[in-house]
């Protein structure tokens, strides 16, 4: 059986960095898994690890700019419907690697998640293939700044990939390492100083929190905008379909990676259905010294 994790999210929640961690995680724990690019934007030092699959030996964003004259969105997009009509390609090169850990860094445009059918397209292929597939998307908590609006915004987002790829799916809080209470520390407050008990209020969304006190100023301003039943409404769809939750990710603390790992692990059932192997190559001649 082979596994295939697709690495999502927008841009810049990290998706390579994690995608690095990852393998090297990996190795430590002496199980093999390849990279895979699937970002034909993405730059040659970004990969800590070669990859191993690279959608830029097919197409490439900065050939498609300078030929046909696309901007980088309607570049990327073309990029990916040519993949689609391609898809013999990328068959091909998967068809070298058994009973491995494939980890797919996706590109960060937000709408190829939301609402367009190439990922979707792509899932059905690599189930096609045999690959057992799940999501990991990652959000940047200095996107939010603490901002209700913003938490709102990283939820409908997730919540919005997730029926649209309709398979197992962790939503990873990324860069905690990152975030700090302290002017001292190292990260000097890249992702705004605040605890980490700050972030972890949105680590399971809670709806109201969404949502001005009652009797407040800002309820009251919010109450006579002509958005206010329009943020009622998202706040009852959260509230009825509670999909998101987030895992806080630390770089720095292998736990905390290994803690992702688990997860992703279990959300593909890995390991279960393998049959244990037997050691190749030996004979009764091997077992003299143990007699």
């Amino acid at each position: 059986m082979r596994y295939a994790v697709l690495v999502t999210g927008p841009a810049g929640a990290g998706k390579s960095t994690f995608c690095n961690a990852f393998l090297t995680h990996l190795q430590t724990a002496n199980r093999t898994g390849h990279l895979v690019n699937l970002d034909p934007a993405a730059e040659s030092d970004s990969f800590e690890y070669e990859p191993a699959i690279d959608i830029r030996d097919l197409i490439s964003l900065e050939d498609v700019m300078a030929e046909l004259g696309y901007g980088p969105n309607g570049g990327l997009v073309y990029c990916f419907e040519y993949l689609l009509q391609n898809m013999d390609w990328l068959e091909e090169e998967l068809g070298g690697y058994e009973d491995d850990y494939l980890i797919i860094d996706c590109p960060g445009q937000i709408e190829l998640y939301t609402h367009h059918p190439f990922l979707p397209t792509l899932v059905r292929n690599l189930n096609r293939l045999g690959l057992r597939t799940c999501a990991a998307y990652l959000i940047d908590p200095n996107s939010w700044r603490t901002s209700t609006s913003s938490s709102g915004n990283g939820v409908l987002s997730a919540m919005s990939a997730m029926v649209n790829l309709e398979i197992p799916w962790i939503n990873v809080m990324s860069k905690m390492d990152l975030v700090t209470s302290s002017t001292e520390d190292a990260a000097n407050g890249r992702n705004g100083i605040r605890a980490r008990k700050d972030i972890a209020r949105f680590l399971d969304p809670d709806p109201l929190l969404l949502v001005s006190a009652p009797g407040s100023r800002e309820e009251r301003t919010e109450r006579h905008s002509r958005f206010h039943a329009l943020n009622r409404a998202i706040v009852q769809l959260i509230e009825d379909h509670p999909l998101v939750s987030f895992l806080p990710l630390d770089l720095t603390s292998p736990d905390s990676i290994e803690t992702v790992l688990s997860h992703i692990d279990y959300s593909m059932q890995y390991g279960e259905d393998e049959e244990p192997k037997e050691p190749h190559d030996l004979d009764e001649g091997d077992f003299m010294d143990m007699e």
